[in-house]
């Protein structure tokens, strides 16, 4: 397995993103995505601890004014279960005692509402440098080897031809291996400003992304279908 330095503008991360204005909330998941990044975007507390408990992510930004429970008590049980996740807050105007208390709470960094994209963007790469050092750069499944970098999927020697949908499809079920991903999160992924897209599009791509594997390797058929919830990659990734 490789690491290198993680940098947003190139290499994919997955992101949770907990903000409750849904324009904000939608425009962030779009830029995003739109970088290549995996967001689980969600509007409240008790998602977001859903989220954290089931996957795995790189970073965290989370608006301290959600409603329920806050976005203080959110990042509190964050570091309480253990998890030690970079956390940026996302804090309003003037309101110095909102940094000083998230920052106390568990957050490494915040960003003042309203802020430029790239604002955030460039103190999420600063936070990842800081915090971590070093992200995944390939992931591995038997013979099936990801390598983020160049987004190319190979088995032992050989590149697979996939097309760019086919290799986010299988580089986001890889990231969430032994867990079902429900065909909605797909399509969120893939056409993050499409809330028309017919659902059957995605089982054309996973049925062209299960040939092209298997192709490959006739034993490799890593991705079930779970019916009615979704899909299953049940191989164990590095």
């Amino acid at each position: 397995m490789r690491w290198l330095w993680p940098d947003l503008t190139g290499d994919h991360m997955k992101l949770l993103l907990v903000e409750d204005e849904s324009l904000l909330r939608h425009h962030l998941f779009t830029r995003f995505t739109e970088r290549g990044h995996i967001v689980d975007a969600t509007e409240n507390a008790e998602n977001a601890l859903y989220q954290v408990k089931e996957f795995n992510h790189d970073l965290a930004v989370i608006d301290l004014g959600l409603p329920g429970m806050s976005g203080l008590d959110l990042i509190r049980e964050i570091r309480s279960q253990g998890k030690a996740l970079p956390i940026l807050i996302l804090t309003a105007r003037g309101n110095w005692q909102d940094k000083v208390e998230g920052l106390s709470a568990g957050a490494d960094d915040y960003v003042v509402k309203p802020f430029q994209f790239e604002e955030l963007e460039a103190r999420l790469n600063a936070l990842l440098r800081r915090s971590y050092g070093f992200v995944q750069a390939s992931i591995e499944a038997g013979p099936l080897r990801l390598d983020i970098n160049r987004k190319q999927a190979s088995v032992g020697d050989d590149v697979l031809p996939l097309t760019a949908f086919e290799y986010r499809i299988l580089e986001y079920l890889m990231r969430h291996h032994q867990q079902v991903v429900a065909k909605e999160r797909l399509i969120e992924q893939l056409y993050p400003d499409d809330d028309e897209r017919d659902p059957n599009v995605i089982e054309v791509l996973v049925g062209r992304l299960r040939r092209k594997l298997e192709a490959a390797c006739p034993r490799l058929k890593p991705i079930e279908t779970i019916r009615g919830l979704g899909y299953l990659f049940n191989e164990h990734c590095t």
